[in-house]
């Protein structure tokens, strides 16, 4: 664990990607393959479930600290950070333990979700007493679940591949599935990653790095010529990558999750396709005989199901949309242009004789006239566009150094909404006020009386009058902001806070913003009776008084659509 705390303590201390990749290698060099294992997992992102109920950590600290629970709040609110202000507010430990990671995790936090919470309690005491500010804290960290750092996966990779001395790429299709839930991370499969035999690092159901598209913020044009690029729709599903080989079909998520048994219909398609086939490509909900696919919300119902029963099936079938192929014969094809790939990709399917879907290239006279389609896209149940140059390979992650492709979005929708409720960020931005509740009028107010009246009201914390005018919570957001709007809001927040609510202030309504999303649905789980998805800051509006925020009314028109 020691070894690990100074590992994240020169990550976090740093900015420079060259002093990050250093410190990775140098801890990569020195930890035993264990150890090693468990660090990719968790700074490629692998999040470990919560192994003890947050008020239980709480209870435990402030009684060691000998303190108040007011007294610990407030640290906490000074803090931001609850691993942190355990970490500070906990005795000097009076031994120390010399375990690596791979010892806390497999022997310690693992078991521990078994106990009951007075052996919790007491294996939680024995921990601390070992370890010091900087070891609780990730341990804490780690039991909360909400282990975070400033490295991307894209760093471990290069850092792991500079000291096993493998090809970056190479590296990167290997570790591909290291965080999946699934697959404990092993000294013995560590040492496979690093392995520079392929054989003794393969898996037969490993997937490809996904190449990831680039929003396009500049206009068309400036893509030059047309013919150039080949466009398709940009649909709102699962990316999803489907793996035939040795006689078995693997599908892996974006997220590197394996979900094969969640998509039976995908799994009996795939089996008409050749061992040594890799297809990239798109599940979606889609109901037999539609012409175009269900939106988002009722594939949602299929991702967060254990067990998959007829009812389930028939009201939520799903597909899959093929628009690219990675592997042919067992071959890899990701060095080969975009259109030959597509080219090949075609005629696969169509050897199949199976009923794929393969996503449709797009046609057009000019930029213009496929603006004026872009604008079509939400009746067509799609976002937009996606724009793959033809010469382009199949790179791994977000990068244009093997080819471009970009996703030309259709415009977000947008509506003005008030802050009625803001937390404090974490870490860095533990002072600063930065995730947000906003809300809309429950319908249009008749002038700016009646609203500054509601105002008021909630100053006064009276409950709202059931049928009268009131402020209706409908989205959370923490992005979209600069540092110095964020830091404006916070100076708002602190100066309108009506009640605390723990890390949570409730703010007299003082600012509009324009929220944009993605997609809206009804939903029975929310308040308003309505969910956004991906909602942003889009801009603060300070020139628009509370009055004219927008309303349910607005929402319910967004939903239905054109």
């Amino acid at each position: 664990m020691r070894r690990f705390a100074v590992l994240y303590a020169e990550l976090d201390a740093s900015t420079a990607t060259h002093d990050k990749t250093a410190a990775l290698v140098r801890y990569f060099a020195a930890a035993p393959p264990g150890d090693a294992a468990w660090a990719v997992y968790f700074l490629a992102g692998g999040k470990p479930r919560q192994v003890v109920p947050t008020a239980l950590l709480r209870q435990l600290a402030t009684e060691a600290a000998g303190i108040d629970d007011w007294l610990f709040e407030e640290c906490y609110q000074a803090v931001g950070d609850l691993a942190e202000t355990i970490a500070h507010v906990l005795p000097p430990p009076s031994r120390r333990s010399d375990h690596g990671l791979a010892h806390w995790v497999e022997e310690r936090l693992l078991s521990w979700r078994a106990l009951a919470p007075e052996a919790q309690a007491a294996a939680l005491r024995e921990a601390w007493d070992e370890l010091d500010a900087g070891e609780r804290f990730l341990l804490v960290k780690l039991i909360g679940g909400g282990f975070r750092v400033g490295v991307s996966k894209l760093l471990v990779q290069r850092a792991l591949a500079q000291h096993a001395g493998l090809d970056a790429k190479r590296l990167a299709q290997r570790l591909m599935g290291w965080t999946e839930a699934r697959a404990t991370p092993t000294a013995a499969r560590y040492l496979a990653l690093l392995s520079p035999d392929d054989d003794a690092a393969g898996d037969a159901g490993q997937p490809y790095p996904f190449f990831l598209a680039h929003a396009l913020q500049d206009g068309v044009e400036t893509l030059g010529d047309l013919p150039q690029w080949q466009v398709e729709w940009k649909y709102d599903g699962i990316r999803a990558q489907v793996v035939r080989r040795r006689g078995q079909v693997w599908i892996w998520s974006r997220g590197e999750e394996l979900v094969t048994e969640r998509f039976p219909e995908v799994v009996a398609l795939a089996r008409t396709l050749p061992d040594g086939t890799v297809l990239d490509g798109e599940i979606l909900a889609w109901r037999p005989g539609e012409p175009q696919p269900a939106p988002f919300v009722l594939l949602q119902q299929r991702i967060g199901r254990k067990t998959l029963g007829r009812k389930i099936l028939a009201d939520a079938p799903v597909g899959f949309v093929a628009y690219d192929l990675l592997e042919d014969g067992g071959v890899d094809q990701r060095e080969r242009p975009q259109h030959q790939r597509r080219a090949r990709l075609e005629a696969l399917l169509a050897e199949t004789g199976a009923p794929w879907r393969l996503s449709p290239c797009v046609s057009a006279a000019d930029w213009t006239q496929l603006a004026d389609w872009r604008r079509q896209s939400r009746e067509r149940g799609v976002e937009g566009f996606m724009l793959k140059h033809r010469d382009s390979r199949y790179g791994s992650g977000r990068t244009k150094a093997d080819g471009t492709w970009w996703k030309w979005k259709v415009e977000p929708l947008s509506v003005d909404c008030v802050l009625i409720y803001a937390q404090a960020g974490h870490g860095r931005r533990a002072s600063v006020y930065t995730d947000y509740t906003f809300a809309v009028w429950s319908r249009p107010p008749a002038g700016p009386d009646e609203a500054q009246a509601v105002v008021e009201a909630i100053a006064r914390r009276e409950p709202a009058r059931e049928g009268a005018l009131q402020l209706v919570p409908f989205a959370k957001a923490y992005s979209g902001l600069t540092d110095e709007e964020f830091a404006a809001v916070s100076r708002v927040v602190r100066e309108h806070t009506l009640e605390k609510f723990g890390p949570v202030r409730s703010v007299r309504p003082t600012l509009v913003f324009e929220l944009g999303f993605e997609g809206i649905n009804a939903s029975a789980r929310h308040k308003s009776g309505i969910a956004v998805r991906f909602p942003r800051m889009l801009r603060i509006r300070h020139d628009k008084p509370l009055w004219q925020a927008d309303s349910l009314d607005t929402l319910r028109e967004l939903m239905v659509g054109p």
